[in-house]
Protein backbone atom coordinates (compact mmCIF):
# COMPACT_ATOMS: atom_id res chain seq x y z
CA UNK A 1 0.00 0.00 0.00
CA UNK A 2 1.67 3.52 -0.95
CA UNK A 3 2.55 6.11 1.52
CA UNK A 4 -0.77 8.72 1.77
CA UNK A 5 1.27 12.02 2.24
CA UNK A 6 -1.11 14.11 3.68
CA UNK A 7 -2.09 17.89 1.76
CA UNK A 8 -1.37 21.29 3.38
CA UNK A 9 -5.20 22.54 4.07
CA UNK A 10 -4.25 26.15 3.41
CA UNK A 11 -4.49 25.97 0.14
CA UNK A 12 -8.72 25.22 0.03
CA UNK A 13 -9.05 27.86 2.81
CA UNK A 14 -8.10 30.27 -0.25
CA UNK A 15 -8.52 30.44 -4.22
CA UNK A 16 -5.75 29.95 -6.45
CA UNK A 17 -2.51 31.90 -6.75
CA UNK A 18 -2.19 33.17 -2.57
CA UNK A 19 1.49 32.67 -1.43
CA UNK A 20 2.42 31.35 1.90
CA UNK A 21 5.30 32.20 4.28
CA UNK A 22 5.42 30.92 7.68
CA UNK A 23 7.90 30.26 10.31
CA UNK A 24 10.99 31.36 11.59
CA UNK A 25 12.78 30.24 8.38
CA UNK A 26 10.35 31.46 6.15
CA UNK A 27 8.89 34.02 7.08
CA UNK A 28 11.37 35.81 9.81
CA UNK A 29 14.46 35.19 8.19
CA UNK A 30 13.02 36.14 5.03
CA UNK A 31 11.93 39.82 5.88
CA UNK A 32 15.02 40.57 8.01
CA UNK A 33 17.30 39.43 4.38
CA UNK A 34 14.94 41.93 2.51
CA UNK A 35 15.41 44.56 4.92
CA UNK A 36 19.62 43.96 5.25
CA UNK A 37 18.91 44.30 0.94
CA UNK A 38 17.32 47.81 1.50
CA UNK A 39 19.61 49.14 4.55
CA UNK A 40 22.86 48.09 2.57
CA UNK A 41 21.58 50.01 -0.68
CA UNK A 42 21.58 53.40 1.48
CA UNK A 43 24.26 52.12 4.00
CA UNK A 44 26.74 53.58 1.85
CA UNK A 45 25.21 57.16 1.13
CA UNK A 46 25.59 57.87 5.04
CA UNK A 47 27.61 60.47 6.29
CA UNK A 48 29.75 63.44 4.45
CA UNK A 49 31.71 60.75 2.39
CA UNK A 50 28.29 59.07 1.55
CA UNK A 51 28.52 58.04 -2.25
CA UNK A 52 25.85 59.08 -4.58
CA UNK A 53 23.15 56.74 -5.77
CA UNK A 54 22.09 57.16 -9.73
CA UNK A 55 18.32 56.20 -10.09
CA UNK A 56 16.23 56.35 -12.78
CA UNK A 57 12.63 56.05 -11.76
CA UNK A 58 9.19 54.90 -13.53
CA UNK A 59 8.95 57.98 -15.10
CA UNK A 60 12.20 57.81 -16.41
CA UNK A 61 13.94 61.04 -14.50
CA UNK A 62 17.57 60.33 -13.53
CA UNK A 63 18.55 61.41 -9.87
CA UNK A 64 22.19 61.66 -8.76
CA UNK A 65 21.54 61.78 -4.73
CA UNK A 66 22.87 60.63 -1.36
CA UNK A 67 19.83 61.67 0.22
CA UNK A 68 18.03 58.48 1.75
CA UNK A 69 14.93 60.31 1.79
CA UNK A 70 15.11 60.74 -1.93
CA UNK A 71 16.53 57.48 -2.33
CA UNK A 72 13.68 55.48 -1.14
CA UNK A 73 10.69 57.97 -2.38
CA UNK A 74 11.65 56.80 -6.07
CA UNK A 75 12.56 53.37 -5.45
CA UNK A 76 9.42 51.51 -5.62
CA UNK A 77 9.51 48.76 -2.70
CA UNK A 78 7.01 45.85 -3.26
CA UNK A 79 8.29 43.79 -0.29
CA UNK A 80 6.38 44.00 2.48
CA UNK A 81 8.98 44.04 5.30
CA UNK A 82 10.79 46.38 3.67
CA UNK A 83 8.28 48.96 3.09
CA UNK A 84 7.60 49.10 6.84
CA UNK A 85 11.22 50.51 7.06
CA UNK A 86 10.30 52.83 4.19
CA UNK A 87 7.43 53.99 5.67
CA UNK A 88 9.37 54.59 9.05
CA UNK A 89 11.87 56.69 6.91
CA UNK A 90 9.33 58.60 5.44
CA UNK A 91 7.67 59.63 9.08
CA UNK A 92 11.10 60.54 9.90
CA UNK A 93 11.75 62.66 7.03
CA UNK A 94 7.65 63.89 7.78
CA UNK A 95 8.26 64.63 11.54
CA UNK A 96 12.18 65.64 11.59
CA UNK A 97 12.97 65.79 7.92
CA UNK A 98 16.41 65.05 8.45
CA UNK A 99 18.42 61.56 9.77
CA UNK A 100 16.31 59.58 7.87
CA UNK A 101 19.14 57.69 6.38
CA UNK A 102 19.60 56.58 10.44
CA UNK A 103 16.16 54.92 10.55
CA UNK A 104 16.82 52.66 7.44
CA UNK A 105 20.34 51.70 8.46
CA UNK A 106 19.95 50.85 12.31
CA UNK A 107 16.62 48.99 11.82
CA UNK A 108 18.96 46.84 8.87
CA UNK A 109 21.20 46.35 11.15
CA UNK A 110 19.04 45.46 14.42
CA UNK A 111 17.87 42.68 12.41
CA UNK A 112 20.86 41.67 11.11
CA UNK A 113 21.75 41.29 15.13
CA UNK A 114 18.40 39.21 15.88
CA UNK A 115 18.91 36.68 12.89
CA UNK A 116 22.15 35.90 14.77
CA UNK A 117 20.02 35.43 18.37
CA UNK A 118 17.09 33.56 15.97
CA UNK A 119 19.66 31.67 14.40
CA UNK A 120 20.75 30.06 18.10
CA UNK A 121 17.75 29.12 18.63
CA UNK A 122 16.36 32.05 20.60
CA UNK A 123 12.39 32.65 20.58
CA UNK A 124 11.33 35.80 18.37
CA UNK A 125 9.25 36.79 21.49
CA UNK A 126 11.93 36.61 23.77
CA UNK A 127 14.36 38.53 21.06
CA UNK A 128 11.42 41.43 20.99
CA UNK A 129 11.23 41.73 24.67
CA UNK A 130 14.55 42.13 25.48
CA UNK A 131 14.75 44.70 22.34
CA UNK A 132 11.93 46.59 23.69
CA UNK A 133 14.27 47.11 26.82
CA UNK A 134 17.00 48.08 25.61
CA UNK A 135 15.29 50.59 23.34
CA UNK A 136 13.14 52.30 26.29
CA UNK A 137 16.70 52.22 28.04
CA UNK A 138 18.89 53.89 25.11
CA UNK A 139 16.38 56.62 25.08
CA UNK A 140 16.43 57.32 29.01
CA UNK A 141 20.42 57.36 28.63
CA UNK A 142 20.27 59.74 25.51
CA UNK A 143 18.59 62.39 27.63
CA UNK A 144 22.01 62.19 30.03
CA UNK A 145 24.35 62.69 26.55
CA UNK A 146 23.59 65.77 25.38
CA UNK A 147 26.83 68.00 25.68
CA UNK A 148 25.75 71.50 24.21
CA UNK A 149 22.45 73.87 23.51
CA UNK A 150 21.12 76.36 21.21
CA UNK A 151 20.75 78.86 23.57
CA UNK A 152 19.18 81.70 21.53
CA UNK A 153 17.99 81.17 17.90
CA UNK A 154 18.41 84.87 17.02
CA UNK A 155 22.45 84.37 17.12
CA UNK A 156 23.81 83.21 14.06
CA UNK A 157 26.63 81.87 15.64
CA UNK A 158 24.42 79.64 17.79
CA UNK A 159 22.15 78.64 14.59
CA UNK A 160 25.52 77.96 12.82
CA UNK A 161 26.47 74.91 15.67
CA UNK A 162 23.48 72.77 14.36
CA UNK A 163 22.89 73.88 10.73
CA UNK A 164 26.64 72.40 9.90
CA UNK A 165 26.76 68.71 10.69
CA UNK A 166 23.79 68.53 9.06
CA UNK A 167 24.64 69.90 5.92
CA UNK A 168 28.43 68.76 5.93
CA UNK A 169 26.44 65.01 5.95
CA UNK A 170 25.37 65.95 2.66
CA UNK A 171 27.41 68.37 0.56
CA UNK A 172 31.19 67.95 2.24
CA UNK A 173 33.13 70.45 0.91
CA UNK A 174 30.50 73.37 0.87
CA UNK A 175 28.93 73.43 4.14
CA UNK A 176 30.72 76.33 5.22
CA UNK A 177 29.17 78.60 2.24
CA UNK A 178 25.64 76.65 2.33
CA UNK A 179 25.02 76.93 6.43
CA UNK A 180 25.63 80.40 6.04
CA UNK A 181 23.43 80.62 3.78
CA UNK A 182 20.87 78.68 5.53
CA UNK A 183 21.47 81.07 8.37
CA UNK A 184 21.27 83.88 7.01
CA UNK A 185 17.82 83.42 5.34
CA UNK A 186 16.56 81.17 9.04
CA UNK A 187 17.52 84.49 10.58
CA UNK A 188 15.93 86.68 7.94
CA UNK A 189 12.50 85.28 8.98
CA UNK A 190 12.91 84.21 12.28
CA UNK A 191 9.67 85.18 14.34
CA UNK A 192 10.09 87.08 17.59
CA UNK A 193 8.74 83.67 19.03
CA UNK A 194 11.52 81.29 17.76
CA UNK A 195 8.79 78.43 18.19
CA UNK A 196 6.65 80.03 15.33
CA UNK A 197 9.18 79.59 12.92
CA UNK A 198 7.64 78.21 9.44
CA UNK A 199 10.02 76.06 7.30
CA UNK A 200 7.89 77.26 4.29
CA UNK A 201 9.07 81.07 4.47
CA UNK A 202 12.57 79.92 3.33
CA UNK A 203 12.34 79.08 -0.75
CA UNK A 204 15.06 77.46 -3.07
CA UNK A 205 15.18 79.22 -6.50
CA UNK A 206 17.34 77.11 -9.03
CA UNK A 207 18.95 79.64 -12.06
CA UNK A 208 21.25 77.56 -13.79
CA UNK A 209 24.96 78.65 -14.51
CA UNK A 210 27.87 80.09 -12.48
CA UNK A 211 29.21 77.82 -9.61
CA UNK A 212 28.16 77.70 -6.38
CA UNK A 213 30.03 80.08 -4.81
CA UNK A 214 27.77 82.53 -6.52
CA UNK A 215 24.74 81.55 -4.65
CA UNK A 216 22.99 83.82 -2.38
CA UNK A 217 19.82 84.79 -0.09
CA UNK A 218 17.26 87.45 -1.55
CA UNK A 219 15.02 89.05 0.89
CA UNK A 220 11.49 88.74 -0.24
CA UNK A 221 10.33 85.94 -3.43
CA UNK A 222 12.16 85.31 -6.14
CA UNK A 223 10.13 83.81 -9.03
CA UNK A 224 12.22 82.38 -12.05
CA UNK A 225 10.70 84.51 -14.74
CA UNK A 226 10.80 87.98 -16.16
CA UNK A 227 7.29 90.16 -15.99
CA UNK A 228 5.42 89.71 -19.40
CA UNK A 229 5.22 93.61 -20.27
CA UNK A 230 7.37 96.48 -20.64
CA UNK A 231 6.82 97.38 -17.16
CA UNK A 232 9.61 96.20 -15.24
CA UNK A 233 9.99 97.69 -11.69
CA UNK A 234 7.06 98.93 -9.20
CA UNK A 235 7.81 100.71 -5.73
CA UNK A 236 5.33 101.04 -3.06
CA UNK A 237 3.04 98.98 -5.12
CA UNK A 238 -0.90 97.80 -4.25
CA UNK A 239 -0.87 94.21 -5.26
CA UNK A 240 -3.92 92.24 -7.14
CA UNK A 241 -3.62 88.70 -7.57
CA UNK A 242 -6.09 86.31 -9.74
CA UNK A 243 -6.43 82.68 -9.88
CA UNK A 244 -8.05 82.99 -13.23
CA UNK A 245 -7.02 83.63 -16.51
CA UNK A 246 -6.94 87.90 -17.36
CA UNK A 247 -8.85 87.17 -21.15
CA UNK A 248 -12.16 87.78 -22.31
CA UNK A 249 -14.25 85.39 -20.59
CA UNK A 250 -15.24 82.16 -22.38
CA UNK A 251 -18.93 81.68 -22.11
CA UNK A 252 -20.65 78.17 -21.18
CA UNK A 253 -22.22 77.29 -23.62
CA UNK A 254 -21.92 77.60 -27.13
CA UNK A 255 -24.20 80.58 -28.61
CA UNK A 256 -24.07 81.82 -32.55
CA UNK A 257 -24.27 85.66 -33.67
CA UNK A 258 -25.90 86.39 -37.04
CA UNK A 259 -23.95 89.16 -38.23
CA UNK A 260 -25.44 91.02 -41.31
CA UNK A 261 -22.58 93.38 -42.39
CA UNK A 262 -18.94 94.76 -41.46
CA UNK A 263 -20.46 97.20 -38.90
CA UNK A 264 -22.31 95.11 -37.08
CA UNK A 265 -18.98 92.72 -37.06
CA UNK A 266 -16.91 95.93 -35.90
CA UNK A 267 -19.08 96.93 -33.36
CA UNK A 268 -19.34 93.50 -32.32
CA UNK A 269 -14.99 93.52 -31.41
CA UNK A 270 -15.23 96.81 -29.83
CA UNK A 271 -17.74 95.60 -27.50
CA UNK A 272 -15.27 93.39 -25.95
CA UNK A 273 -12.56 95.72 -26.00
CA UNK A 274 -14.91 97.99 -24.09
CA UNK A 275 -15.84 95.91 -21.50
CA UNK A 276 -11.78 94.64 -20.85
CA UNK A 277 -11.08 98.37 -21.03
CA UNK A 278 -13.91 99.14 -17.86
CA UNK A 279 -12.32 95.99 -16.12
CA UNK A 280 -8.81 97.15 -16.30
CA UNK A 281 -9.88 101.13 -15.17
CA UNK A 282 -11.15 99.76 -12.57
CA UNK A 283 -8.12 97.68 -11.49
CA UNK A 284 -6.36 100.79 -11.90
CA UNK A 285 -8.39 103.05 -9.98
CA UNK A 286 -8.34 101.44 -7.50
CA UNK A 287 -4.69 101.84 -6.86
CA UNK A 288 -3.24 98.43 -8.22
CA UNK A 289 0.22 98.60 -9.83
CA UNK A 290 1.23 94.89 -10.02
CA UNK A 291 -1.11 92.28 -11.21
CA UNK A 292 0.21 88.72 -10.63
CA UNK A 293 -2.18 85.63 -12.18
CA UNK A 294 -1.66 81.93 -12.01
CA UNK A 295 -2.91 81.42 -15.58
CA UNK A 296 -2.35 82.96 -18.94
CA UNK A 297 -2.41 86.80 -19.66
CA UNK A 298 -4.36 87.56 -23.32
CA UNK A 299 -3.34 89.98 -25.78
CA UNK A 300 -5.95 92.54 -25.40
CA UNK A 301 -5.51 92.29 -21.45
CA UNK A 302 -2.08 92.81 -21.63
CA UNK A 303 -2.37 95.95 -24.01
CA UNK A 304 -4.33 97.53 -21.04
CA UNK A 305 -2.16 96.35 -18.23
CA UNK A 306 0.68 98.43 -20.38
CA UNK A 307 -1.06 101.43 -21.06
CA UNK A 308 -2.14 102.28 -17.59
CA UNK A 309 1.40 100.85 -16.62
CA UNK A 310 0.62 97.93 -14.39
CA UNK A 311 3.45 95.11 -14.35
CA UNK A 312 2.17 92.11 -14.62
CA UNK A 313 3.78 88.77 -13.86
CA UNK A 314 2.57 85.00 -14.21
CA UNK A 315 3.15 82.91 -11.14
CA UNK A 316 2.13 79.09 -12.76
CA UNK A 317 2.50 77.12 -9.52
CA UNK A 318 -0.29 77.74 -7.06
CA UNK A 319 1.70 76.81 -4.02
CA UNK A 320 3.53 79.69 -5.16
CA UNK A 321 0.85 81.94 -5.56
CA UNK A 322 0.02 81.33 -2.07
CA UNK A 323 3.18 81.78 -0.32
CA UNK A 324 3.37 84.99 -2.31
CA UNK A 325 -0.24 85.62 -0.70
CA UNK A 326 1.10 85.75 2.73
CA UNK A 327 4.13 87.53 2.00
CA UNK A 328 2.03 90.73 0.66
CA UNK A 329 -0.86 89.76 2.03
CA UNK A 330 -3.62 89.90 -0.13
CA UNK A 331 -6.36 87.30 -1.09
CA UNK A 332 -6.09 85.53 -4.25
CA UNK A 333 -9.36 86.03 -6.78
CA UNK A 334 -10.79 83.97 -8.84
CA UNK A 335 -13.21 86.53 -10.90
CA UNK A 336 -11.58 89.16 -13.02
CA UNK A 337 -12.44 92.67 -12.08
CA UNK A 338 -11.18 95.09 -9.29
CA UNK A 339 -10.77 94.28 -5.89
CA UNK A 340 -11.53 95.74 -2.91
CA UNK A 341 -9.37 97.29 -0.49
CA UNK A 342 -8.75 93.97 2.16
CA UNK A 343 -8.27 91.73 -0.76
CA UNK A 344 -5.43 93.67 -2.29
CA UNK A 345 -2.00 93.33 -1.27
CA UNK A 346 1.14 95.70 -0.79
CA UNK A 347 4.60 95.66 -1.72
CA UNK A 348 7.35 97.83 -0.92
CA UNK A 349 10.01 96.60 -3.86
CA UNK A 350 8.53 94.68 -7.29
CA UNK A 351 11.73 94.97 -9.55
CA UNK A 352 13.35 92.51 -12.17
CA UNK A 353 16.94 91.79 -11.58
CA UNK A 354 19.32 89.45 -13.67
CA UNK A 355 21.04 86.79 -12.57
CA UNK A 356 23.14 85.08 -14.68
CA UNK A 357 21.46 85.43 -18.10
CA UNK A 358 18.48 85.11 -16.55
CA UNK A 359 16.08 87.81 -15.65
CA UNK A 360 13.85 87.27 -12.36
CA UNK A 361 11.43 89.33 -10.76
CA UNK A 362 11.87 89.64 -6.84
CA UNK A 363 9.16 90.50 -4.87
CA UNK A 364 10.48 92.93 -1.65
CA UNK A 365 9.37 94.33 1.89
CA UNK A 366 11.59 96.83 3.20
CA UNK A 367 9.69 98.66 5.49
CA UNK A 368 9.48 95.20 7.54
CA UNK A 369 12.49 94.40 8.56
CA UNK A 370 11.70 90.41 9.62
CA UNK A 371 10.37 89.91 5.65
CA UNK A 372 8.50 87.20 5.74
CA UNK A 373 9.98 85.20 3.15
CA UNK A 374 13.71 85.01 1.92
CA UNK A 375 14.86 82.94 -0.96
CA UNK A 376 17.77 81.14 -1.22
CA UNK A 377 19.02 81.48 -4.93
CA UNK A 378 21.88 78.30 -6.39
CA UNK A 379 23.79 78.47 -9.14
CA UNK A 380 25.09 75.33 -10.23
CA UNK A 381 26.43 74.33 -13.74
CA UNK A 382 23.79 71.13 -13.68
CA UNK A 383 20.81 70.68 -12.76
CA UNK A 384 20.65 67.02 -10.33
CA UNK A 385 24.23 69.39 -8.81
CA UNK A 386 21.41 72.24 -8.01
CA UNK A 387 18.92 70.03 -6.74
CA UNK A 388 20.96 67.77 -4.56
CA UNK A 389 22.03 71.75 -3.15
CA UNK A 390 18.30 72.05 -2.40
CA UNK A 391 18.16 69.38 -0.76
CA UNK A 392 20.75 69.53 1.65
CA UNK A 393 19.62 73.07 2.39
CA UNK A 394 16.69 71.66 2.81
CA UNK A 395 17.93 69.37 5.80
CA UNK A 396 19.25 72.49 6.98
CA UNK A 397 15.92 74.29 7.67
CA UNK A 398 14.39 71.51 9.49
CA UNK A 399 16.95 71.07 12.26
CA UNK A 400 16.13 74.21 13.05
CA UNK A 401 12.69 74.11 13.21
CA UNK A 402 13.86 70.85 15.60
CA UNK A 403 15.41 73.09 17.60
CA UNK A 404 13.16 75.46 18.01
CA UNK A 405 10.95 72.80 20.06
CA UNK A 406 13.88 70.83 21.25
CA UNK A 407 17.38 72.86 21.72
CA UNK A 408 19.56 70.22 22.88
CA UNK A 409 22.43 69.22 20.83
CA UNK A 410 24.26 65.79 21.24
CA UNK A 411 27.71 64.94 20.39
CA UNK A 412 28.15 64.26 16.47
CA UNK A 413 30.23 61.69 14.22
CA UNK A 414 29.07 58.56 15.85
CA UNK A 415 29.85 59.82 18.86
CA UNK A 416 26.67 59.56 20.63
CA UNK A 417 25.66 56.18 19.20
CA UNK A 418 29.47 54.50 20.42
CA UNK A 419 28.84 56.28 23.90
CA UNK A 420 25.05 54.43 24.07
CA UNK A 421 26.98 51.44 23.02
CA UNK A 422 28.89 51.36 25.76
CA UNK A 423 25.88 52.25 28.23
CA UNK A 424 23.95 49.88 26.98
CA UNK A 425 26.75 46.86 27.17
CA UNK A 426 26.89 47.77 31.02
CA UNK A 427 22.82 47.41 30.96
CA UNK A 428 23.04 44.52 29.19
CA UNK A 429 25.61 42.71 31.54
CA UNK A 430 23.27 43.23 34.89
CA UNK A 431 19.85 42.12 33.50
CA UNK A 432 19.28 38.64 34.15
CA UNK A 433 17.85 35.96 31.78
CA UNK A 434 17.61 35.65 28.09
CA UNK A 435 16.95 38.97 27.12
CA UNK A 436 20.73 40.44 28.34
CA UNK A 437 21.50 39.02 24.39
CA UNK A 438 19.19 41.11 23.05
CA UNK A 439 20.18 43.99 25.41
CA UNK A 440 23.80 43.38 24.02
CA UNK A 441 22.97 42.84 20.61
CA UNK A 442 20.91 46.21 20.81
CA UNK A 443 23.98 47.91 21.88
CA UNK A 444 26.25 46.18 19.12
CA UNK A 445 23.90 47.16 16.04
CA UNK A 446 24.27 50.85 17.58
CA UNK A 447 28.09 50.68 16.38
CA UNK A 448 26.76 50.00 12.54
CA UNK A 449 26.81 54.26 12.54
CA UNK A 450 31.39 54.95 13.63
CA UNK A 451 31.85 52.00 11.10
CA UNK A 452 29.90 53.20 8.44
CA UNK A 453 31.12 56.45 8.26
CA UNK A 454 34.71 54.85 8.62
CA UNK A 455 33.89 52.53 5.69
CA UNK A 456 32.37 54.91 3.21
CA UNK A 457 35.37 57.50 4.44
CA UNK A 458 38.14 54.53 2.83
CA UNK A 459 39.65 54.08 6.21
CA UNK A 460 40.29 51.09 8.13
CA UNK A 461 37.26 50.32 10.36
CA UNK A 462 38.30 47.47 12.29
CA UNK A 463 41.52 49.19 13.28
CA UNK A 464 39.63 52.97 14.10
CA UNK A 465 36.85 51.29 15.44
CA UNK A 466 39.16 49.72 18.37
CA UNK A 467 40.60 52.74 19.03
CA UNK A 468 37.00 54.41 19.63
CA UNK A 469 36.30 52.07 22.27
CA UNK A 470 39.38 52.48 23.36
CA UNK A 471 38.58 56.40 23.70
CA UNK A 472 34.73 55.87 25.34
CA UNK A 473 36.00 53.11 27.81
CA UNK A 474 38.61 55.93 29.76
CA UNK A 475 37.88 56.30 33.32
CA UNK A 476 35.08 59.08 33.68
CA UNK A 477 33.24 60.35 30.70
CA UNK A 478 36.39 62.07 29.33
CA UNK A 479 35.57 60.30 26.14
CA UNK A 480 31.54 60.96 26.01
CA UNK A 481 32.15 63.13 22.49
CA UNK A 482 35.00 61.06 20.86
CA UNK A 483 33.62 60.33 17.20
CA UNK A 484 34.56 59.74 13.44
CA UNK A 485 37.39 61.69 12.05
CA UNK A 486 36.40 61.76 8.79
CA UNK A 487 39.32 63.72 7.55
CA UNK A 488 41.91 61.54 9.57
CA UNK A 489 44.49 64.37 10.55
CA UNK A 490 44.75 62.66 13.81
CA UNK A 491 44.45 58.86 14.42
CA UNK A 492 41.06 58.59 13.32
CA UNK A 493 39.26 60.49 16.36
CA UNK A 494 38.28 63.60 16.86
CA UNK A 495 36.16 65.16 19.78
CA UNK A 496 33.11 66.24 18.26
CA UNK A 497 32.01 69.09 20.09
CA UNK A 498 35.69 70.87 19.66
CA UNK A 499 35.58 70.15 15.97
CA UNK A 500 31.50 72.21 15.95
CA UNK A 501 30.15 68.66 15.21
CA UNK A 502 26.65 68.40 16.53
CA UNK A 503 23.01 66.32 15.85
CA UNK A 504 20.06 67.84 17.05
CA UNK A 505 18.74 65.66 19.45
CA UNK A 506 14.98 65.49 18.58
CA UNK A 507 16.15 64.04 15.57
CA UNK A 508 18.32 61.36 16.98
CA UNK A 509 15.92 60.28 19.51
CA UNK A 510 12.75 60.32 17.06
CA UNK A 511 15.33 58.17 14.49
CA UNK A 512 16.62 56.06 17.51
CA UNK A 513 12.82 54.97 18.72
CA UNK A 514 11.78 54.82 14.82
CA UNK A 515 14.36 51.89 13.85
CA UNK A 516 13.77 49.91 17.30
CA UNK A 517 9.91 49.85 16.69
CA UNK A 518 10.24 49.05 13.13
CA UNK A 519 12.95 46.39 13.92
CA UNK A 520 9.89 44.71 16.28
CA UNK A 521 7.22 45.18 14.11
CA UNK A 522 9.23 43.06 11.54
CA UNK A 523 9.98 40.19 13.70
CA UNK A 524 6.56 40.06 15.31
CA UNK A 525 5.67 38.71 11.97
CA UNK A 526 5.71 34.85 11.67
CA UNK A 527 3.59 34.45 8.12
CA UNK A 528 3.03 36.27 5.52
CA UNK A 529 0.27 35.60 3.43
CA UNK A 530 0.03 37.16 -0.19
CA UNK A 531 -2.91 37.47 -2.48
CA UNK A 532 -2.91 37.36 -6.13
CA UNK A 533 -2.84 40.31 -7.38
CA UNK A 534 -5.54 41.86 -9.40
CA UNK A 535 -5.11 41.36 -12.82
CA UNK A 536 -7.54 42.90 -15.60
CA UNK A 537 -7.54 42.26 -19.17
CA UNK A 538 -4.04 43.55 -20.29
CA UNK A 539 -4.31 46.88 -22.28
CA UNK A 540 -3.90 46.89 -26.45
CA UNK A 541 -0.54 46.89 -27.70
CA UNK A 542 0.36 50.42 -29.47
CA UNK A 543 -0.75 49.93 -33.21
CA UNK A 544 1.20 51.41 -35.74
CA UNK A 545 0.56 53.56 -38.82
CA UNK A 546 -0.64 50.80 -41.61
CA UNK A 547 1.45 52.40 -43.85
CA UNK A 548 4.93 51.79 -41.99
CA UNK A 549 4.50 48.10 -42.34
Amino acid sequence: MALRIPKSTLPQLFKEGYKFQQGVDEAVLRNIEATGELAETVRTSMGPNGRNKMIINHLEKLFVTNDAATIIRELDVVHPAAKLLVMASQQQEAEIGDNTNLVIVLAGELLKKAEHLLRLGLHPSEVIQGYELARDRALEILQDLTVSKVEDLTSAKEVRKIVKAAIGSKQFGHEDLLTDLVVEAALNVMPKNPRDFNVDNIRVVKVMGSSVYDSKVVRGMVFGREPEGPVQHATKAKVAVFTCPLDIAQTETKGTVLIHNAQEMLNFSKDEEKHMEKIFQEIADAGVKVVVTGAGIGELAQHYLNRFGILSVKVLSKFDIRRLCRVVGATALARLGAPMAEEMGYCDVVETVEIGSDRVTVFRQEENAKSRTTTIVIRGATQNHMDDIERAIDDGVNVIKAATRDNRLLAGAGATEMELNKRLQAVASKTPGLNQHSIKKFAEALEVVPRTLFENAGMDATANLSRLYAAHYKEGNSGLAVGVDVEENNDGTLDATKAGIYDSFPAKYNAIKLAADTAITVLRVDQIIMSKPAGGPKPPKQQGHWDDD
